[in-house]
């Protein structure tokens, strides 16, 4: 690049050579050296005048917005309050099925009558397998409360089930404790069945409706069956006697003990000693007399004798 100067009064003209970077200087000498002063002077103005003044309406506008953030803040807190406390009482109501359901466990391990270092229910149960090669989907965890509500419902419903299997093996355990099977006596032999035979006094053709177990005279009587004592006492021809209600319509009697050692109104469970066995009524020697009475009247004991315990 060159540069031509005119002489006007000589009429010569003159060529001057340009160096290359001639034109970025320039360039940098009408841009940028203007916008350096500007911006100097600028930060001679802030730091000298200090910072500039909000207007009114700016001040107005930033408290507005921090009025709003607050109002948001304190809804915030508000629904937490609120949802710690609607946790806190599922929590309690949760701790309070599980305090229920653990003790609804030990009452069934007592029913069913197993042993307490087979089935524990203070202990968490172990768990464990080996572990799988395979990787599943990654887990998504619900909402808390979701979660909480669902373990609710599961907690109710395993309270309705172990509910109704308490009844069922408590009616079990009745049923098992009113099944009559067994012997009146502990020592004993049967002297007399049931149905007809010579009468000992007189000689004839009689019907005897129970069966006799010839005992040493002092030897425990005991109850063939769980139930509840409706008699106890002197009665014709039976001496000294107890009549037991095993319920479902079936009683049992035992006559001619020396001794009785229960009450009416007296709950007994099987194997429990009513009576001593003794020679009291219409009888020849130390002996229990007994009889099954189904819906008052007598049937023959020995099924009932010969049956296997449950």
């Amino acid at each position: 690049m060159n540069i031509i100067v005119l002489n006007s009064k000589r009429g010569h003209s003159r060529t001057l050579p340009v160096p290359r970077h001639w034109p970025w200087l320039l360039a940098v000498a009408l841009v940028v050296f203007p916008a350096i002063i500007g911006v100097s002077a600028y930060l001679l103005a802030y730091r000298v005048g200090g910072q500039p003044e909000f207007t009114p309406v700016m001040t107005e506008r930033f408290a507005g917005q921090l009025e709003q953030q607050q109002q948001v803040l304190s809804q915030l807190d508000q629904q937490s309050q609120e949802q710690f406390r609607a946790l806190t009482l599922k929590l309690a109501q949760a701790q309070a099925r599980l305090v229920r359901l653990d003790a609804l466990g030990e009452r069934l391990v007592e029913v069913a009558d197993i042993g307490g270092d087979e089935f524990d229910f203070s202990s968490v149960p172990g768990v464990g397998g080996p572990e799988s090669p395979e990787e599943g989907a990654s887990y998504e965890l619900p909402s808390f409360m979701g979660a909480l509500d669902q373990m609710t419902a599961t907690l109710e419903r395993r309270e309705r089930q172990l509910d109704i299997l308490e009844d069922l093996l408590a009616d079990k355990q009745l049923e098992d404790q009113t099944y009559l099977s067994g012997r009146p006596l502990t020592k004993g032999w049967m002297s007399s069945r049931f149905g007809r035979r010579s009468d000992p006094f007189s000689g004839r053709v009689a019907w005897h409706k129970g069966v006799d177990f010839a005992g040493k005279e002092g030897t425990p009587i005991v109850a063939t069956g769980a139930g509840v004592v409706t008699y106890s006492g002197e009665r014709s021809g039976y001496g000294k006697m107890v009549e037991i209600n095993h319920g479902n319509g079936l009683s049992t009697r035992y006559g001619h003990a020396k001794e009785l050692l229960v009450e009416p109104g007296e709950i007994v469970r099987t194997g429990d000693v009513v009576g001593k066995v003794g020679s009291s009524g219409r009888s020849t020697g130390p002996h229990v007399h007994y009889e099954v009475l189904k819906n008052g009247a007598q049937v023959n004991p020995q099924p009932y004798i010969y049956r296997a315990r449950r």
